[in-house]
C-alpha cells in the first residue's frame, strides 16, 4: 500500500465524532491530490504529528518550532514512509532522540493551518495527529530541528492551541473516547 492509499484508508476509517466535515475535506484534498503526501505539493500537503507523553502521563514533550517561533508538538513531513503513523512515529523519534516510544495507530486530532514551511510560500498543512508515550525515564536530545525541545506539565503547556491537542492526547492514552475536532 502506498503512502496516499494509507493516508485515504486511515482518514475514511477514523472515528470522527465531531469532526466529520474536516475529516472529509482531508479526503477531498487526497482525492483531488495524487501529490498530496508530498512536500512539493504547493497547494498543500499532509503532515504527521505526534504528542510525546511521559510514562507517567503528567508531562508532554514540546518543541520550540524554529521556523513557527512557537511551542508546538512534535512533526513534520512525510517522507518514504510505509503510513502516516510511521511518519508521525519518525518524526518524533527524530525530533526527541527517544527510541522506543510507543505510538498510538489511531490519530487523535486532524488540523490544517497555513504556514510557510519549506516551499519558502505560502502553503497548508494537513495535520494528522497521534499520541505516542514514552519509556519510562527517557530524556529528550534536541535535533537542529528545534530552538529548545522541553517536558511540560501537562497542564501547564504554554499559550496558544496545544491544549486541544494535549487533551486529546491525554484522553486517548488514559483509554477515554476518541478523536477531537480543531
Amino acid at each position: 500500500m502506498t503512502l496516499h492509499a494509507d493516508a485515504v484508508s486511515v482518514l475514511t476509517g477514523w472515528p470522527a465524532a465531531g469532526s466529520s466535515a474536516l475529516r472529509e475535506a482531508f479526503l477531498g484534498f487526497l482525492a483531488a491530490r495524487p501529490d498530496a503526501m508530498a512536500r512539493s505539493c504547493a497547494a498543500g500537503h499532509l503532515t504527521a504529528s505526534t504528542v510525546v507523553l511521559d510514562a507517567t502521563a503528567e508531562r508532554v514533550l514540546l518543541t520550540l518550532h524554529p521556523r513557527v517561533g512557537r511551542w508546538l508538538q512534535l512533526g513534520g513531513h512525510c517522507e518514504d514512509d510505509r503510513s502516516l503513523a510511521d511518519a508521525a512515529r519518525r518524526e518524533a523519534v527524530e525530533e526527541s532522540g527517544i527510541p522506543g516510544l510507543v505510538l498510538d495507530p489511531v490519530p487523535v486530532q486532524l488540523d490544517v493551518h497555513a504556514i510557510t514551511c519549506s516551499l519558502g510560500i505560502p502553503t497548508r498543512h494537513f495535520d494528522v495527529r497521534y499520541v505516542a508515550v514514552a519509556p519510562a525515564g527517557a530524556e529528550p536530545v534536541r535535533s537542529e530541528e528545534s530552538r529548545d525541545l522541553r517536558w511540560w506539565p501537562v497542564d501547564a503547556v504554554p499559550e496558544g492551541d496545544l491544549a486541544e491537542v494535549v487533551t486529546a492526547g491525554l484522553r486517548r492514552a488514559r483509554g477515554g473516547p476518541g478523536p477531537t475536532p480543531r
